[in-house]
């Protein structure tokens, strides 16, 4: 497919990394995603060195997720923790379909360092095999895992965050209305990494972003197709599983959004933080121009993307405290 309509240029330091990206991310088919999963397993390599060289210490855990069911986390921490410090559950990325717990958690590293966090990463089952809502039942039950043995993990559980990167800051979303319906966990603010939110690709920027850039609207059709079947687009979606469908977002916790302006999510993304600011939700939003989806982890040293990272990582600084 080609583009139909016209899109913001990719930033000129970021388009030559688009086609590297490429070889190890290509449009996501139903029949592509075995293939896909095993060649993005690459993408947590050097993981382990980054872990050592950080100074922390990770070890999986068996919890219960949806239903009862085993899932895995794994748990990051100061390998020199002591006490009681901020808690952070991450949801990983790939567009419900692909990823493990490992995979972008070196997003928030700097965070456990720097605060003396205790991170907890969810395995949350992925579609097509387990369809919504298992990943984000399973989320939430990761996130209330954590809150329940928060004494015991060295967390303080007031100052607990909530994060993801795309198909992870669409179930970070959810997970935070889940918490708000269900009266808890409380949660001190959730991070939406360009996160992924609405099912019904009626956006302009997925219209842009057609048969180009990474995630385009085809992976993007792909993955909600195998977390809602037949629902896709229809009126039997909850909110849990698409955000955007939620018309009150009142009673969230403290948000950062951030995205690219040449990606399919561009659109909902900025939408919801309107509609956050609509229900008196403070928000923070910040559209990187020349962005594609995932710019700040697929070349981390572009000026936009040190500027992304460092936006970031001072809104974190704020909420947990310096």
């Amino acid at each position: 497919m080609t583009v139909t309509i016209p899109r913001p240029p990719f930033d000129a330091e970021l388009e030559p990394a688009l086609a590297a990206v490429a070889e190890v991310l290509p449009t996501v088919t139903p029949e592509a995603i075995p293939a896909i999963r095993e060649s993005t397993a690459v993408m947590t390599e050097g993981l382990e060195a980054a872990l050592a060289e950080a100074g922390v210490t990770a070890r999986d855990i068996t919890i219960s997720g949806y239903e009862g069911a085993e899932i895995t986390a794994t748990v990051i921490a100061r390998a020199d923790h002591t006490g009681h410090g901020p808690g952070i559950v991450h949801l990983h990325g790939g567009g419900m379909v692909m990823g493990d717990q490992m995979t972008g958690v070196d997003t928030f590293l700097s965070a456990v360092v720097r605060h003396d966090a205790v991170l907890v990463s969810i395995d949350y089952r992925l579609a097509p095999e387990f369809p919504d809502p298992y990943p984000v039942e399973d989320c939430y039950a990761g996130l209330v895992w954590t809150a329940e043995h928060a004494d015991e993990l060295g967390i303080d559980a007031e100052r607990l965050l909530i994060g993801g990167t795309s198909a992870g800051g669409g179930l970070t979303a959810g997970t935070a209305l889940l918490a708000r319906d269900r009266q808890g966990p409380a949660l001190a603010g959730q991070v939406l990494i360009c996160p992924m939110l609405d099912d019904r690709d009626a956006t302009v920027s997925t219209r842009q972003i057609d048969g180009v850039g990474v995630w385009n609207r085809e992976s993007n059709v792909t993955g909600w197709s195998a977390l809602l079947g037949d629902r896709k687009g229809g009126d039997d979606v909850s909110i849990y599983a698409a955000p955007a469908r939620a018309t009150d977002l009142s009673g969230l916790p403290t948000t950062y959004i951030d995205c690219g302006s040449a990606e399919v999510f561009r659109d909902e993304d900025v939408a919801y933080a309107t509609a956050l600011w609509a229900a008196g939700v403070q928000a923070e939003l910040h559209v990187w121009a020349g962005g594609f989806h995932g710019f700040d982890t697929m070349a981390p040293q572009a000026a936009v993307s040190q500027a992304a990272i460092a936006a970031r990582e001072s809104w974190i600084d704020r909420v947990l405290g310096a």
